[in-house]
């Protein structure tokens, strides 16, 4: 790891903006946005939900410090444009990093219900585990499925409000969790198999990974285009259909200009389209339901 002397307040800056990973974080500050407004309208209590925003956001920033802060021997190997290797940042002040924003998420959710505090601390539990190694174990897909179904759980606890039909998003965001994380690490899946890292991707290989995305994301369309249809979950038919088509053109788009095949540049793209996808689909479906 290169260690740089003389650092500007410029370069602290920039590092710790990049060991935050900041554009995934502001597309999961929206889906709980989403959530804890509609669980609320037409009142939303703004006050609550900025605080929820913010120790969701302390808990993000926590989460992908420390995953550089523990990934940062392999990436001096391999990775040369992340901020510990370029010593923007230093190990120790990651580390320190990471355990402050802990502790400020603490802080921040105290004031809130239990039930909300307990949600967040069980989805940083699941989120350290990933860093600390199951990462790089085929179980990195299952910490998804279970951190996903969290997010509208701890939406809703934080505005005191729990529809009782919380429980699909179970196996919905179960689904979307296992699509997210394979695209998530398809970027970097030659990278992880020549350091050994047996995440899900790599156990299941490019092609069957760049086939697994779509096949997840449409069982979970289907599943909620079913719980509309035959009004299992009371929703609004006329929202759901456009958020439908717009997901299975999504899904065309993924089979047509993303594989194996194509620049490995193009699969961090895909990433968020997978990420896009998926805040339409379950962020729609919650707007359409009748609460």
């Amino acid at each position: 790891m290169e260690l740089k002397k003389n650092r500007s307040v410029g370069d602290i800056v920039i590092g710790f903006w990049m060991l935050a990973h900041v554009e995934p974080i502001i597309l999961i500050l929206t889906v709980v946005t989403l959530f804890a407004v509609r669980a609320t309208w037409p009142r939303p209590p703004w006050t609550t939900i900025l605080l929820l925003l913010a120790g969701q956001a302390a808990m993000q920033f926590s989460i992908g410090i420390l995953n550089d802060y523990c990934d940062r021997h392999l990436d001096a190997a391999g990775r040369k444009n992340k901020p510990i290797v370029l010593g923007l940042i230093r190990p120790r002040e990651a580390l320190l990093a990471g355990l402050f924003m802990i502790v400020v998420m603490v802080i921040i959710l105290l004031p809130l219900n239990l039930f909300a505090l307990l949600a967040a601390l069980g989805y940083l539990v699941l989120g350290q585990m990933y860093n600390l190694g199951l990462k790089s174990t085929p179980w990195s897909g299952i910490l998804f499925a279970l951190a996903m179904p969290l997010l509208p759980l701890y939406a809703f606890a934080g505005v005191g409000r729990i529809p009782s039909m919380v429980i699909w998003f179970l196996p919905i965001g179960a689904l979307l969790g296992v699509a997210l994380n394979l695209a998530n690490s398809l970027p970097d899946i030659e990278e992880d198999e020549a350091n050994n890292a047996n995440t899900l991707a790599v156990t299941l290989g490019v092609r069957a990974s760049f086939i697994a995305c779509p096949l997840l994301v449409a069982l979970a369309a289907i599943l909620i285009g079913t719980l509309t249809i035959l009004q299992l979950v009371p929703a609004q038919l006329w929202l759901m259909l456009p958020i439908l088509v717009l997901t299975g053109l999504g899904l065309v788009s993924m089979l047509l200009f993303f594989g194996p095949e194509k620049p490995r540049r193009l699969r961090k793209v895909y990433f968020y389209l997978v990420a896009l996808l998926c805040l339409m689909l379950a962020g729609g479906w919650f707007i359409a339901l009748k609460l």
